[in-house]
Order: C-alpha cells, then sequence, then structure tokens
C-alpha cells in the first residue's frame, strides 16, 4: 500500500477514535479529578452516631471544587511569594451565577482559609463581598509552592447546608520543601504556651482540650473571637481534607469559662497524620498555635511531646499575621 496512504488511513483512524471518545464524553459529562462529594463537618463540634459506634459524620470537606449545586470559581490565576496580591473568588449556584445571599455564622457569611500542601503555612482570612458576589482579600504568602483555598460557607437565607470547597491556588518562587512539623503536644506562639490535651481517634468522636498560659500562669481571660474562645481547623496531611469544628459551649452561655482550656469534639475520617490549627484571641490580638497529630497510630495518640524550638513559629504566619479582619 502506498505509503501516503496508510498514513491518512491512520490519521482517519484516529480522528474517528477520538471523535467516539468525546462523544462518549459528552454523553456521560465531564471528567473530573474532583473526588466524589463529602458532607461537611457539623458546626457545633458534635458527630452523629452510626451504627457500630463510628460516626455518620466523618466525611471531610475541602476536597471538591463542587458539591451540592455550588462551584468555588477561583478567579485569582497565581500570585508571587513574598508579594501582597489580592485574592478574588466567586460562590456560583448550578446555573452559574455568583451567590449573593449567605447565613452568617460565626458572625461572618464565609470564612476562608488558606493552607500550603506541606501544612506549614496557614492563613485564616476575612475577605468582603462584592453587590455582584465576588469576594476578594488581600494574600501575601511566604514560600512559592502549591496551596489549597477553602471557603466555607451556607448559602441561602434559612436552613441550607454549610459546604466547605476548595481549590488550588499556585504561588510562584524559588521552590524549597518543608518537612512537616513533628507530632507536639506543647506549642510556644509570642510568649504563650498552648498544651493539647485528648486524642484524636479515626472514626469517633475525640475530646480536644487546648490550654493557655503566658509567663507560667493559665490566660483566664481570653477573649471571644468569631463567636467562641476558639477556632479550630483540621487538616489532614496528603490530600488536606478539611474537618472544620468548633468549641464545646460559647460566651455568655453561662457555662463556659473564659480559658484556660478551650474544648472541642470532633471525630477524624480515617488514620492518618493531621494539623491542628487554633485561633485564640487575648489582648485584642489573634494568634495561631499550630499543632501536629496522629490519628490510629500507636493507640490514637493525640500527640507526642516535643521541644518548644521544634513547634514555635509553625502557624507559618507569625501569629496575627495569618488572619485578616
Amino acid at each position: 500500500m502506498n505509503t501516503v496512504v496508510k498514513i491518512t488511513g491512520f490519521g482517519a483512524a484516529l480522528v474517528a477514535f477520538f471523535g467516539a471518545a468525546y462523544g462518549l464524553g459528552s454523553a456521560v459529562g465531564p471528567v473530573t479529578s474532583e473526588p466524589a462529594p463529602a458532607a461537611h463537618s457539623r458546626h457545633d463540634g458534635g458527630a452523629s452516631p452510626a451504627p457500630g459506634g463510628g460516626s455518620a459524620d466523618t466525611a471531610p470537606g475541602g476536597l471538591q471544587i463542587s458539591e451540592g449545586g455550588y462551584t468555588l470559581d477561583l478567579k485569582t490565576a497565581g500570585v508571587r511569594a513574598g508579594e501582597e496580591g489580592e485574592l478574588r473568588f466567586a460562590i456560583r449556584d448550578r446555573h452559574g451565577r455568583q451567590v449573593t445571599a449567605f447565613q452568617r455564622e460565626h458572625d461572618k457569611e464565609l470564612h476562608l482559609v488558606l493552607a500550603s500542601r506541606d501544612l506549614v503555612t496557614y492563613q485564616h482570612l476575612h475577605p468582603s463581598r462584592a453587590a455582584d458576589g465576588t469576594w476578594s482579600t488581600p494574600v501575601t504568602l511566604p514560600a512559592a509552592g502549591s496551596y489549597r483555598v477553602f471557603a466555607d460557607f451556607t448559602p441561602g437565607v434559612k436552613g441550607g447546608k454549610n459546604l466547605t470547597l476548595g481549590a488550588d491556588l499556585p504561588v510562584a518562587g524559588p521552590f524549597k520543601a518543608a518537612e512537616m512539623p513533628v507530632p507536639s503536644r506543647t506549642v510556644t506562639v509570642d510568649g504563650y504556651t498552648v498544651t493539647l490535651d485528648g486524642t484524636l481517634p479515626p472514626g469517633k468522636p475525640g475530646r480536644l482540650t487546648q490550654n493557655v498560659a503566658r509567663d507560667g500562669r493559665s490566660v483566664t481571660d481570653l477573649q471571644p473571637y468569631l463567636g467562641a474562645y476558639g477556632h479550630l481547623v483540621a487538616l489532614r496531611s496528603g490530600d488536606l481534607a478539611h474537618l472544620h469544628v468548633h468549641p464545646n459551649g460559647e460566651p455568655g452561655d453561662g457555662r463556659t469559662p473564659p480559658g484556660p482550656g478551650i474544648s472541642f469534639t470532633t471525630t477524624a475520617p480515617s488514620s492518618g497524620t493531621y494539623r491542628l490549627f487554633l485561633d485564640f484571641r487575648h489582648n485584642g490580638t489573634v494568634r495561631t498555635a499550630a499543632f501536629t497529630v496522629e490519628s490510629g497510630a500507636g493507640g490514637d495518640t493525640a500527640a507526642r511531646e516535643s521541644s518548644p524550638a521544634e513547634t514555635d513559629g509553625h502557624a507559618g504566619t507569625g501569629g496575627s499575621r495569618g488572619h485578616g479582619h
């Protein structure tokens, strides 16, 4: 057979093959690498019981960009390390419209968290929403690499489902890989020592308490932050699965003291290594204490002892610099 004819025939076969594949893809819907939608952790810090003594509410959020008919539309393609940029995004409904109605939860319509893939850098920001539903906030990220953006919100006016959607944000610049901070039970940040008690067992609720001290004395006058004495975000190493929980009790309920202990109940969806980021407010400043904890290994250990040098500053944002107000 003539060589030109052979090539022509081969090209036609390729066109036919990919044309059929495109048609099949159009018939079954777009292909995505995002995992199946997962339920979001309850904001009261509890977990619904499930048969067998586990929890029916252990599936983390933040692994998907779309869930329940809503999509996180990240309008910022990327930023440069060490330079202030603007992060812009919107929440779109199933019709592609930008959402403008949100329920206020813990003093905000939407909570925004940024974390590096190595879980060394963490920032909890409070963006502003324009009338058309576009959210924006200034952001400065200290190191190059891949970051995950988490948007935690409840759409609608009343009765909507709380969602946490996630999207990746590239940060340009010279890249240097960082190691996960070692498991720790004591962290020092800006002169405050925060000690972690409790366990994080996989598949069932565990109680965690962070005790805050300064200069060797317990802090008993913590100030409310986002409607509570503490705000906890937990991220699983590897896929950055997001668990967003809140304290047991709240200011003014007649039974929750303003320190030194801040108690949470949460469920790890699986065995593995997690980073816990505790935001607390004292003397008008919000600080972040970050812990590395293990679930399932070594008897469901919450954390192991490590030196202050290993834990100081591992929130990655220098305490209150991790917050936007």
